[in-house]
């Protein structure tokens, strides 16, 4: 129910669509009793949904009839027993797609002529994404982690697969001299192609990477080519490549943390030195103004800060939902316009900005 959010398939997702693209997002909930009236709150947002594409007078009956199919379509995929904190369903003539959410949305739905991507970019920055890449000398196996789990990903030429040539078995037995696996040459131009496939994934969709397998082929990894020694980490612990999800990402889940602690600490150290250069903003009153300007070089954002405002012309003031003009999606808002500007996005933990009102930015200028 979620597919790796790359930059290709982030730019698939915002493309225009013939009217109307339909988006629908809520709240969901992982635990009783708070999910109990998780599937109540779908069926009552996919059925204004509905009602808002017959009722409009732009929509022929031809592609009414299609994207009513595909709103259906789009609820038999939804999947509420493993919910996690919100979802985003996505329907235009001809496609739906269903996503789920390590972070919580506003209930909404939406008709124009793109998909509204706010909340699904703000929840992806903060599961931290990262690769894993498995080594062995007959299988190299490439994952995709976010900060709860990790799935294998095969949409990258991997996994890679190295059949052995018989050896000489006369020979082994005359003079037992069987070469070791990881200085063979056939293994290094094996590990060397594992190494070229890794970079082109990391140049199109950057992440940390952690590495892992035994200590051996971490070493004739890092003497064919680069990307090894650029990983975040690199983990000794074998047999990983014929492993299933949950054993990977227990042995790397110390390293994932430990990364997550140094970014943190990266965050706070750019807001300091750019509030001694006087590039600094805090607040989301002034963020809203500094991102619109495309001026944030770096936001930080405690990781459940939310909030809903409304915009009165001047300067944006507490509203509740209800409100016309409301926007409880501020927060993501503004995560997604600076990663549209290029900017970069940290997340830290509750109360560490309290004396920034939750969320601060160093600035271009």
């Amino acid at each position: 129910m979620r597919p790796d959010l790359s930059p290709a398939v982030l730019a698939e997702l915002r493309r225009p669509r013939p009217y109307p693209a339909v988006s629908i997002l809520m709240p969901t909930h992982r635990r009783e009793p708070d999910n109990t009236q998780d599937p109540v709150r779908l069926r009552n947002l996919l059925a204004e949904a509905k009602e808002r594409v017959q009722a409009d007078p732009k929509v022929s009956r031809a592609v009414r009839i299609d994207v009513l199919e595909q709103l259906d379509q789009a609820l038999a995929e939804v999947d509420l027993v493993h919910a996690e904190d919100g979802l985003a369903i996505f329907a235009a003539p001809g496609e739906h797609q269903v996503w789920s959410l390590g972070r919580t949305a506003p209930a909404r739905v939406v008709l124009s002529d793109t998909f509204l991507t706010r909340n699904l970019v703000a929840a992806h920055a903060a599961e931290r994404p990262h690769w894993v890449l498995a080594v062995a000398a007959d299988k190299v196996v490439l994952w995709g982690g976010t900060s709860e789990k990790v799935t294998e990903d095969k949409d990258h030429g991997f996994p890679l697969v190295r059949v052995f040539d018989n050896p000489d078995p006369e020979r082994q037995e005359q003079i037992g001299d069987t070469p070791s696996t990881f200085r063979d040459e056939a293994t290094k131009t094996f590990l060397r192609q594992a190494d070229t496939e890794v970079g082109k994934l990391l140049a199109a969709a950057p992440r940390p990477l952690y590495v892992v397998g035994e200590a051996a082929a971490l070493a004739l990894l890092d003497a064919v080519g680069p990307i090894a020694r650029e990983a975040a980490a690199q983990l000794p612990h074998g047999g990983l490549a014929q492993a299933d999800a949950e054993t990977v990402r227990k042995v790397v889940e110390p390293a994932v943390r430990a990364q997550a602690e140094r970014e943190v600490a990266e965050s706070l150290a750019r807001l300091d030195k750019a509030r001694g250069a006087q590039q600094y903003a805090a607040g989301l009153d002034e963020l809203w103004q500094t991102v619109g300007e495309g001026r944030i070089d770096r936001l930080v954002v405690e990781e459940n800060y939310r909030a809903t405002v409304r915009d009165d012309g001047d300067h944006l003031v507490p509203a509740e939902a209800d409100q016309e003009g409301a926007r409880e999606d501020i927060v993501d808002e503004v995560i997604e316009r600076t990663l549209d500007t290029g900017g970069q996005v940290g997340f830290v933990p509750d109360g560490t900005l309290a004396d920034s009102d939750r969320i601060a930015a160093a600035l271009r200028y």
